[in-house]
């Protein structure tokens, strides 16, 4: 009889492989800082790159943020417009030197609503880190979750799928990003209790961590926290856990 092949280590076990993060607070930081929203973001900024550091210390394969919402489209105008120069300053200055620590950059959400510049650019930045796989890094730029299994729903019927044929496997299928697996942990920043329509079909059995932490503080120290209250709970899955006899 052959050995089983080894399972994670008890160290190993207790890192999530796919972390998710809503980043929220910029506006209010800037507000507590008495400076203009648009720096509130670029701190936001900056708390994501020291978070992507972070995660490749901490073992974390994956890890997930939510940039730009469908919803954030209702914001004022001028404020949409910092964000999409602030978004492409990140591709610029933040992700290649992420890139040269090993960090794949991927983007999910919809492309139709960009200006094509920024659409050409978020794809270049695909293409020359889709080598990387110290860290896959997805950032959620016009994503929602309910706009994301709407498009799965119209892709079975484009694809002409039979209705016996739909189960959750074919729909994961059509999800943004179908090679994305579900997620283990999700944190959301500054003290909300919501998930905001993020990645309403992956985090159906994710962890949940809430921190009063205004994202542009977040940091190490917070997501080991997080990291440390994944490692202390017990998933189920659905399943009760069992009564030894």
């Amino acid at each position: 009889m052959t050995d089983d092949p080894p399972g994670p280590s008890s160290e190993e076990a207790r890192v999530p492989r796919v972390v998710a993060i809503v980043m929220d607070g910029n506006g209010r930081w800037a507000e507590a800082q008495r400076v203009e929203v648009a720096e509130g973001h670029r701190a936001g900024t900056r708390a994501l790159r020291r978070t992507v550091e972070a995660a490749i210390d901490l073992g974390i394969e994956t890890l997930v943020v939510y940039a730009f919402s469908t919803e954030n489209w209702l914001r004022p105008a001028g404020e949409v417009a910092d964000l999409m120069e602030i978004f492409s300053e990140t591709i610029d200055r933040e992700l290649p030197d992420l890139a040269e620590q090993g960090v794949r950059t991927r983007f999910l959400g919809r492309r139709d609503r960009l200006e094509p510049w920024l659409e050409a650019k978020m794809a270049a930045l695909e293409d020359t880190t889709k080598h990387l796989d110290t860290l896959e890094l997805w950032i959620a730029f016009d994503y929602g979750g309910r706009a994301e299994i709407a498009h799965a729903a119209r892709r079975l019927v484009e694809d002409g799928l039979a209705a016996e044929r739909v189960d959750e496997d074919a729909l994961a299928e059509r999800l943004y990003a179908p090679d994305l697996r579900e997620i283990d942990l999700l944190v959301r920043t500054s003290g909300e209790l919501r998930l905001s329509n993020f990645m309403l079909w992956e985090a159906a059995y994710a962890e949940l961590v809430f921190t009063d932490t205004l994202w542009p503080d977040f940091g190490e120290d917070d997501l080991r926290a997080a990291v440390e209250a994944f490692a202390a709970r017990k998933r189920r899955f659905g399943a009760r856990e069992r009564v030894s006899e």
